[in-house]
C-alpha cells in the first residue's frame, strides 16, 4: 500500500480516532465501576449502622445518641443519592463514550472496504496487464516461428 495515498491516510487517522475513541471508553467503564463500587460501600456501611442502631436501641439508649444516629444515617442517605447520582452520569458517559468508539468503527470499516475494493481493483488490472504481456509473447513467439517456417 502507498502510505502517501489520500484514503491510506485516512485510514491510519480513522484507527487512530478510534483507538482514542477506545481508550476513552475503557476510561469512562473503569469511572463507571468505581461509582458503583463507592456507590455499594455506601450500602453497605448503611445497612451496618442501621444494624447497630437497632442493636443499641435494643439495650436501650438515650435520646442524643438516638439522634446523632438519625442524623449520621441521613447522611449517608444523601451521600447515596449523590453516589446514585455520579453513577447516572458515569452511565450515560458510557453510553456516549460507547456510541462514539462505534462510529469511529464505522468509519474505519468504511474506509478498510474502500482500501480492500481499491487492492482488489489494482490485482485485477495487474492480472489484466499480465495476460496481455503474455498474449504478446505468445503472438511474437508464433510470428517468429512462422516466419522461420
Amino acid at each position: 500500500m502507498n502510505a502517501s495515498n489520500p484514503l491510506d491516510t485516512l485510514i491510519e487517522q480513522s484507527r487512530k480516532a478510534r483507538d482514542h475513541a477506545g481508550r476513552n471508553l475503557a476510561d469512562d467503564r473503569r469511572g463507571q465501576a468505581q461509582s458503583a463500587a463507592q456507590l455499594d460501600a455506601l450500602r453497605r456501611y448503611r445497612h451496618e449502622y442501621c444494624r447497630r442502631l437497632q442493636d443499641a436501641m435494643s439495650r436501650g439508649i438515650d435520646a442524643a445518641t438516638l439522634a446523632n444516629y438519625r442524623r449520621f444515617i441521613r447522611s449517608l442517605d444523601d451521600a447515596i443519592d449523590k453516589a446514585l447520582q455520579a453513577l447516572d452520569q458515569q452511565q450515560e458517559k458510557v453510553a456516549a463514550s460507547q456510541q462514539h468508539w462505534q462510529q469511529r468503527q464505522r468509519q474505519l470499516s468504511s474506509y478498510d472496504t474502500l482500501a480492500a475494493r481499491r487492492a482488489e481493483q489494482e490485482r485485477r488490472q495487474e492480472q489484466r496487464r499480465e495476460l496481455r504481456d503474455n498474449d504478446e509473447l505468445t503472438n511474437n513467439a508464433m510470428a517468429r516461428r512462422v516466419r522461420r517456417d
